[in-house]
């Protein structure tokens, strides 16, 4: 599966990703680093990624519209160690959930 880690995430959970066998790529590593949601929605579309972010604005827009699938990590500030470990432990199960069919996967 491919991923594409939003910029309020840490770049250090792309290679955790890809350390769990999937690929993964984060917005500063493709220049979106700075990009509108809909540049980083239509990145991740023609690449076929899911996109892994914290910001609630791209669940919503994927509730009312269509366009890639999203896992929404709704865990609030932390230290990144712990959410690296988070990721660890969650993301088996949020590729279940997309190989499933799901299309908004949302940690809590």
């Amino acid at each position: 599966m491919r991923f594409l880690i939003d910029a309020q995430l840490p770049p250090a959970l792309a290679r955790r990703i890809e350390v769990q066998g999937h690929e993964a790529e984060h917005v500063a590593d493709c220049g979106l680093a700075s990009a509108s949601d809909a540049a980083i929605r239509g990145y991740a579309e023609r690449i076929g990624a899911v996109i892994v972010t914290k910001d609630e604005d791209f669940a919503v827009h994927h509730i009312l519209s269509s366009g890639p699938a999203v896992v929404w990590l709704r865990v609030g500030n932390t230290r990144r160690s712990a959410l690296l470990d988070r990721m660890d432990h969650e993301l088996d199960a949020i590729v279940a959930a997309l190989q499933r069919g799901e299309t908004l996967v949302e940690v809590a």
